[in-house]
């Protein structure tokens, strides 16, 4: 009988504990009857994704992503499409992916799971070119993004977002237009456009409340808000789940396009790439097959895809 063999593709800045993080994942393969993984580190040049797809093409049964998102969507978009199965070992501050498919935090847990889960089929996003497994966005959540240094994550964790959020609340929105699905454009004032392959934020926190992961469409919301009372008011809304405000719209589509009157940074699954005045984003339905809990293997759910109605005029 062939031993199964996997991959580790790891960032090493997100261990504190490196050493003992491989003693421990290397102790778990071998209980579980696999053979010593071989393990690749992520560097400044190769976040994972040349990593992730030699291994799958290599002959790898698994490829396992131990970093945060960023780490987990780079391996996502070496392996979609191989039928490789990826596992993930959740090591980030946000850890968005590993939160919203139910996957456990802990070492020993995570790699339970990675070795003997269901094997679940998920969408892949793609915004100008770039691979996502969690969000896009251009706009405040990017600029958001882009204020959150390294070192304050790893003395804040996720409160490190939030003070940056505060320095981009007087923000002034721009002019954007919008179209999904090749329909008729669209005009408003925004703040931001977020466009996801799941819905929830850190603390349970629903920001698209209709997005799953294998649903073959994508989730958006356009943010406007200016000030602290705007962007308070933007939150009740998020938290209750309202479709439509004058500070937030919801939409499902497979493709949309966003310009802008100027440019704004964009970003995807927590990387910022830079500024630009165009997004484009479309999905690919079951690119990737990844190992999840067996109880939250859900059969894949039909949804409709259309504009709300209540959003078609703005």
């Amino acid at each position: 009988m062939r031993v199964r063999r996997a991959a580790v593709v790891v960032h090493p800045g997100k261990h504190a504990d490196l050493d003992g993080f491989r003693v421990a994942v290397n102790k778990g393969m071998a209980e579980h009857g696999w053979a010593e993984p071989d393990w690749l580190e992520t560097k400044a040049d190769d976040t994972g994704e040349r990593l992730a797809n030699q291994a799958a093409r290599g002959g790898a049964d698994l490829v396992i992503a131990s970093g945060g998102d960023g780490t987990v969507t780079a391996c996502a978009a070496g392996v979609a499409g191989s039928g490789v199965p990826l596992g993930v070992l959740p090591a980030g501050t946000g850890n968005l992916f590993a939160r919203n498919l139910g996957l456990p935090f802990d070492t020993v847990g995570a790699l339970s799971v990675a070795l003997t889960g269901a094997e679940r089929r998920v969408d892949v996003g793609v915004a100008n070119g770039r691979p996502f497994i969690v969000m896009a966005g251009i706009g405040f959540d990017a600029e958001m993004l882009a204020g959150t240094s390294e070192t304050l994550k790893g003395r804040a964790g996720a409160v490190a977002y939030l003070l940056s959020g505060l320095s981009h609340l007087w923000d002034r929105p721009t002019r954007v237009l919008l179209r999904a699905d090749g329909g008729p454009p669209v005009r408003r004032w925004a703040s931001g456009v977020i466009v996801g392959n799941v819905g929830t934020l850190q603390g349970n926190v629903r920001l698209l409340p209709d997005a799953r992961p294998d649903d073959g469409v994508l989730d958006a919301t356009v943010l406007t808000a200016w000030g602290l009372i705007g962007w308070l008011g933007l939150l009740a809304d998020v938290l209750l789940l309202r479709r439509r405000t004058a500070r937030l719209t919801r939409l499902t589509c497979r493709e949309l396009l966003v310009v802008t009157w100027r440019a704004r940074t964009w970003e995807v699954d927590g990387e910022v790439i830079g500024p630009a005045r165009r997004l484009r984003v479309g999905v690919r339905p079951g690119a990737l097959l990844v190992r999840v809990p067996r109880q939250l293997s859900p059969r894949r759910r039909r949804r409709v895809i259309r504009w709300d109605a209540r959003c078609s005029v703005w």
